[in-house]
């Protein structure tokens, strides 16, 4: 989840160079950050901050060609300068910063301070500094360097670890950075122009520097300094040849030009994309077809706002292809994976694609023999190099937290394979290139007032209830997921059957409920529904195709068929968004939530 970001080399302004390089990952966490540089006396100078970056600036460190930053999503420890990364050791010659949970933390820490090392932090990030420093103190030298000791520290360090970690530790001294890496990504980028080396948490970091990169894999320690890169086994030190990949990838503008933020930046992009995804002609949509055609099973794997687009795959494949595919959160996947054949296909779906759970489990699940399958927002992901098949989303970059058009992409591109499926991919693009155009009006000014009156009206509600049924049930949990994420009002959603379960009693007088009605074999039902609830004192807001008298509030979508889940969803992130505008939040960049969820 955290950001990293380290370089060593020969350009000027290095602290400014690493602090660019946080910014570009700040929606990776923004608990706090911090970076460290050597001085000329090779001790390290610490700058560290709690909260957003923003307008800091970093000119009091020294620029000696090498720094390493950190930005923090909290994991052990509160939100606290001493517990903000990077961390020394007693020496302060020693820096590291770290990107995951190291469960065994309290006893190495115990054992630690028997020996006499200072704890500054609450972090178990703190205890791998210094188990680097206590193992070179320990070293028989026998005429070793510096950086051949430090580099077997840091390895037998990270072996003593429990957990899904990376570490990138930086030594003062011998001018080296030593990373490991099991679980989290990190990528190493090589320019040759000013015998320069990178890491970092993400490839596009790296990329405006230098377009050769090495993606670590779990089970690796690399070495980096001047001279160059080296890659090494974690298990057993052997030296593996340094293959770099030579990456062409289109480096998006990342701003959000005259808009006020990304959030609403990417509502906007999304009916450009949805036609784009209409009129692709792309090989890997029809093997894609072909490969769930001839599983013995096929299974949609995410988390969060992922899990969501995978349950209105079940719908889309059974509406669409008459096909039966299973879905399960990613991080349950890995207990329901004992009746996986070869014959099984899974497909994991991701925005990141370096979500763990999702991760964890398709790694168990390869275990079992099955065909990996990907829809992937991010080229070169974790995902995107697991996967036996893959499918781009080419939502671009999402820099918001709050994902938005890489769901509705993923529903797409979805509802494009079930139609291939069908054998008619043209019905499948005249229906997306519909809820491409009836996107484009509900971002319309026009449209956009009515649901910032709505999100004005709705301000200071408690608690919100959605419902739908079919595909509109999967939109109706992705809806809630919007408002709470971005806003922090408490929403749920709720297949429109179980109200009388049990739901209906949380109804009272003017508690907001939210309906989707789509033209559809549903519509009735969920109807009824709406009235139930109205009958209780609820304020009913339906969005549908037609009015309806228990409507308070009617949100009008055209009949897009099944894919009017697509606007839909644009409605209720709208709404989420201007929610969390009338009560003074950033949508960007929610509190307690990162872009990336790479710890369990």
């Amino acid at each position: 989840m955290c950001g990293i970001f380290g370089y060593i080399g020969t350009r000027k302004n290095v602290p400014g160079l690493v602090f660019e390089g946080l910014k570009s990952l700040e929606y990776r966490g923004y608990d706090s950050w911090g970076l460290a540089a050597p001085d000329k006396n090779g001790k390290l100078r610490i700058l560290k901050n709690t909260g957003k970056i923003g307008d800091s600036r970093v000119d009091s460190l020294p620029d000696n060609g090498m720094a390493l930053g950190h930005t923090r999503w909290a994991t052990h420890g509160g939100v606290t300068m001493e517990n903000a990364h990077p961390h020394l050791d007693c020496s302060g010659r020693i820096a590291l910063i770290h990107n995951g949970i190291i469960e065994n933390y309290l006893e190495i820490k115990k054992e630690l301070v028997k020996t006499g090392h200072r704890f500054r932090s609450e972090t178990d990030t703190e205890v791998a500094v210094h188990l680097i420093e206590e193992i070179i103190s320990k070293s028989e030298k026998k005429g070793l360097s510096r950086k051949v000791l430090f580099g077997r520290a840091v390895r037998q360090a990270f072996g003593k670890f429990s957990g899904l970690n990376a570490v990138i530790a930086m030594d003062a001294e011998s001018e080296v950075f030593v990373a490991a890496k099991n679980g989290s990504p990190l990528i190493a980028g090589h320019g040759e122009s000013h015998g320069e080396n990178f890491l970092a948490s993400d490839a596009h970091a790296i990329l405006p520097y230098t377009r050769r990169l090495y993606f670590m894999e779990d089970g690796e320690i690399i070495t980096l300094d001047r001279s160059g890169i080296t890659v090494q086994n974690l298990a057993d030190g052997q030296e593996k040849p340094v293959r770099f990949q030579q990456i062409d990838w289109k480096i998006e503008k990342e701003d959000k030009g005259k808009l006020p933020h990304f959030m609403l930046k990417e509502i906007f992009d999304q009916p450009k994309i949805l036609l784009g995804i209409a009129a692709s002609t792309e090989v890997t949509l029809p093997e894609f077809a072909k490969l769930i055609d001839n599983s013995y099973g096929t299974y949609l794997v995410g988390c969060g706002t992922a899990a969501y687009a995978c349950l209105a795959g079940t719908y889309i494949f059974s509406k669409i292809a008459k096909k039966h595919v299973n879905f399960s959160v990613a991080s349950e996947f890995s207990y329901l994976i004992d009746f996986l054949t070869p014959k099984s296909l899974v497909i994991g779906l991701s925005q990141s694609g370096e979500t763990i759970d999702l991760l964890d489990s398709l790694k168990k699940a390869r275990g079992k023999g099955v065909q990996v399958g990907a829809l992937v927002n991010v080229l070169g992901s974790s995902l995107y190099r697991m996967a036996d098949h893959k499918q781009l989303l080419h939502a671009g970059t999402e820099k918001a937290v709050v994902s938005t058009k890489a769901f509705t992409s993923k529903l797409a591109y979805l509802m494009m394979i079930a139609y291939l499926l069908k054998k008619d991919g043209v019905s499948g693009r005249k229906i997306l290139e519909t809820a491409g155009r009836e996107a484009a009006r509900v971002v319309s000014s026009a449209y956009r007032k009515k649901i910032q009156s709505l999100a004005e009206n709705l301000s200071s509600a408690k608690d919100i209830y959605i419902i739908g049924r079919g595909v509109s049930y999967p939109v109706a949990l992705e809806a809630a997921l919007k408002i709470k994420e971005a806003s922090y009002v408490h929403a749920e959603g709720f297949p429109a059957g179980e109200l009388k379960h049990g739901v209906i009693a949380l109804i009272e007088k003017n508690t907001p409920c939210i309906g989707f009605l789509p033209n559809d074999e549903t519509y009735n039902d969920t109807l009824s529904g709406l009235i139930e609830m109205k009958s209780r004192g609820g304020l009913i807001i339906g969005i549908s195709n037609k009015p309806h008298e228990c409507f308070d509030i009617f949100l009008p979508v055209v009949d897009c068929g099944i894919a009017s889940a697509i606007p839909n969803t644009v409605i209720a992130q709208l709404l989420g968004y201007y929610l969390a505008i009338q009560k003074g939040i950033d949508p960007d960049k929610p509190r307690n939530l990162a872009k990336s969820v790479t710890v369990k």
